[in-house]
């Protein structure tokens, strides 16, 4: 098979058991690989809790891996959130998803708990379950440097071990499965960690092609001022980004209360650069190298991170918030719930946590002791138990990431329209109201929203099963990705093929969550953006959101879905209909 292995790997770690399935060809053809073929393999088991060991933990990689193609060298991981009970997938790069592939395997399937810790080993034809109790308790760094001989790493720290809802896997090579929390439902199998290794190489139906759709990509990747210019994420990293929300008035500040923070250049692309050292680093194999790590190698913070533990948190010295990073890293947390889950305790104490205090405070939430016992429910629960929940910045218990919805409609509408909470990637419209040149005049509308949101989210839905990266579509587009999986597969796709997988995956993730019970109730912002104005200067008024205009675009966005006016369906055999 061209692209695919075809091969599902099965692990109970209850019985200790494993098998290999063969994976459908027509699933893999209409769902691809990835965030898509996890949620349809999810479809047995959505209803279960998070923390039942029946459920799944799947790992996915895409009919891209292991071939040359740019940015593919990524995998999904798939479950349900503990964080937000929504359906789950979050995806990372790195040599792990790329020697999965060559284990010969497109998803690695565990359910079960094991008795007692335990590492997972998977090489092409061999699987392994081995005792890891003296490693239960071991930071990120201690355990990949235990293991690594056995291959690439995915592992948990405390926080996962100890149900941190916001706990990550982290993989060996410094990236994360970032959000939702599915370290803590790898750290409810007692699984420290999952090793893989292999050596067979992906094969492409049409070479000739698939060079060509290559080059074009390189191509267009090399004339994106986004991804190559002298202000680029390649450049810079994704902290270029602080000083564009900072003139644009949308840096989350203090709990959201305000939109800019006088101190953001202390930690902005060019700052960090020349006080670290830093250098280019990212995903295995990736041309564009996002990533910066410092003049030892240590990973340094994104976009999100340095908003989050700066302006969100009135903290505004870039060492403590490096100091941050460095131990959500080592913890194995997600940066941008941790951050926001201070930031919401800040602000009901009546005092942000300093710079100083954020370290024992990271600490004890990942150890679940002291303060750490309630901030580790994540902002939702812990606003709700201290009786202020409006002061947690979040959609359905997703915490709100560093762009604030006010200066931007369209990423007001689709933080609420994410099947998986309040996250920026989904449909990513940041990319059409912030990023283009002129600067759009249309970001305080949301006239049209609905449909680009709801394109944009299909979109990024096939992206998120091919397993490619998002930042090559500051340069490529689904055209030049879709003849790229042609010659890959022998499958015949076009652009318009792809959105129509992608918006069979959003469909799906949506059903199952009505099904959970999620309503219209969960589309919705805080109020603290209906009511309260953000910041202004630069000439830029940021103003409260009206809520009918909103209201009135989630109405059309429904309707673009074929959803009821409670944003479920009225079909209940939905499920039946599809592959």
């Amino acid at each position: 098979m061209n692209g695919w292995n075809g091969t599902l790997l099965k692990v109970d770690l209850t019985t200790g058991t494993s098998q290999r399935e063969e994976i459908p060809r027509t699933l893999l053809e209409e769902y691809l690989g990835g965030r898509g073929l996890g949620v349809r393999l999810m479809r047995d088991f959505y209803q279960l809790d998070p923390f039942d060991p029946a459920m799944p933990l799947i790992f996915a990689v895409g009919p891209l891996c292991g071939t040359p193609a740019p940015t593919s060298a990524r995998l999904s991981v798939i479950s349900r959130s503990p964080l937000t009970g929504t359906i789950y997938d979050c995806s990372a790069g790195g040599r792990f998803a790329w020697r999965l592939k060559a284990a010969g395997l497109d998803a690695l399937f565990i359910t079960g708990r094991s008795p007692w810790p335990v590492i997972l080993t998977v090489g092409p034809g061999t699987v392994e379950i081995v005792p890891a109790l003296p490693l239960w308790g071991c930071d990120i760094p201690t355990t990949v440097a235990a293991v690594g001989d056995r291959g690439s790493v995915a592992a948990i720290g405390p926080a996962g071990e100890n149900g941190v809802l916001f706990a990550n896997i982290m993989m060996g090579e410094g990236n994360s499965v970032g959000r939702g929390g599915l370290g803590a439902v790898m750290g409810s199998k007692n699984l420290k960690a999952v090793t893989v290794n292999g050596d067979q190489k992906a094969t492409i139906a049409d070479p000739a092609l698939f060079e060509k759709a290559r080059q074009d990509i390189m191509r267009l990747f090399k004339a994106s001022p986004v991804i190559f210019g002298p202000l680029g994420i390649s450049e810079f990293g994704t902290p270029v980004l602080v000083d564009l929300m900072a003139q644009r008035r949308m840096a989350p500040t203090e709990n959201f209360r305000k939109t800019w923070f006088e101190h953001s250049a202390n930690y902005s692309g060019p700052t960090i650069k020349g006080a670290c050292g830093a250098k280019k680093d990212g995903c295995y194999g990736c041309p564009i190298q996002c990533k910066k790590s410092s003049s030892t190698g240590k990973p340094l913070p994104e976009y999100e991170t340095v908003s989050h533990f700066g302006a969100l948190n009135n903290v505004d010295a870039l060492h403590a918030i490096i100091t941050a990073n460095d131990l959500c890293n080592e913890l194995g947390m997600d940066t941008i719930t941790a951050a926001a889950t201070l930031s919401a305790w800040g602000e009901i104490r009546g005092a942000f946590p300093t710079a100083g205090e954020i370290p024992g405070l990271l600490g004890d939430i990942a150890l679940r002791r002291g303060d750490g016992e309630l901030l580790a429910l994540g902002s939702r629960r812990l606003s709700e138990k201290l009786e202020r929940p409006q002061l947690s910045m979040s959609v359905k218990s997703l915490e709100l990431p560093a762009y604030d919805p006010r200066g931007a409609y369209g990423m007001a509408l689709a933080y609420c329209t994410s099947n998986r909470g309040g996250c920026h990637l989904r449909a990513y419209p940041i990319s059409h109201e912030i990023l283009r040149k002129p600067v759009p005049t249309d970001r305080f509308s949301f006239s049209g929203k609905a449909r680009i949101i709801s394109i944009a989210e299909d979109s990024n839905a096939a992206v998120d099963s091919l397993v490619a990266c998002k930042f090559a579509f500051f340069g490529a587009s689904l055209e030049e990705y879709a003849e790229l999986l042609t010659a890959a597969t022998g499958v015949a796709y076009s652009p318009q093929r792809l959105k129509e997988i992608g918006r069979r995956i959003v469909q799906t993730e949506r059903f199952y969550n009505c099904a959970n019970g999620f309503s219209r109730a969960d589309d919705m912002l805080p109020e603290r953006f209906f009511t309260e104005s953000g910041s202004s200067g630069d000439g830029i008024d940021i103003f409260p959101i009206d809520r009918v205009r909103f209201e009135e675009e989630l109405d059309k966005y429904y309707r673009i879905r074929g959803l009821n006016g409670n944003g479920c369906f009225d079909d209940a055999a939905f499920l039946e209909s599809q592959p």
